[in-house]
């Protein structure tokens, strides 16, 4: 591959950058006057489209994520370790505080990472179904003090029911 010019090379990362052949000519320091036409001859020139794409390709692979850190992400998500900012009005103040995911999302996490590996263990398939059990468990409760007007004589009070411990 032909050496690029140290211009050529600044007229690729400005093209990267900004998307306009002509502006990425001025930005590199070519002259106005001229900055349209060394554009257009810049842009046929196979070492500077390689070099464009190999820059390109830097690029991307730096800002988007690839499959190893969205499993990671998932992860830290499942296990609680990846904390949301969520704003807490107590009626006079409104401030912000950091929690976990909630367990729906965090199964949801699961899910996501279990489809990307053979689910070929019944123990993991019970540890799923338990974990969704509480989840639903947890979000009757939550509904339920949301809505004191649903509950009547003939509901069951969530925490009279025996846990597996008790």
């Amino acid at each position: 591959m032909k050496k690029l010019t140290t211009k050529q090379k600044r007229f690729a990362e400005e093209y990267v950058k900004c998307g306009n052949a002509t502006q990425a000519a001025i930005n590199a320091g070519y002259s106005i006057k001229t900055a349209h036409s060394i554009a257009t001859e810049n842009l046929q020139k196979p070492a500077v489209k390689s070099y464009i794409d190999a820059v390109s390709k830097h690029i991307s692979k730096k800002t988007i994520m690839d499959a190893q850190e969205a499993l990671e992400l998932l992860t830290g998500i499942a296990r609680g370790e990846i904390k949301e900012t969520v704003f807490v009005s107590t009626g006079t103040d409104v401030y912000e505080k950091q929690k976990e995911a909630d367990l729906k999302t965090r199964i949801t996490a699961i899910r996501e990472i279990m489809k990307r590996y053979p689910l070929t263990d019944p123990m993991i398939k019970e540890q799923l179904r338990k974990l969704k059990a509480e989840a639903d468990l947890a979000e009757y409760k939550a509904n339920m003090l949301a809505n004191p007007e649903k509950l009547n004589d003939k509901t069951i009070i969530v925490d009279d029911i025996p846990n597996e411990g008790d």
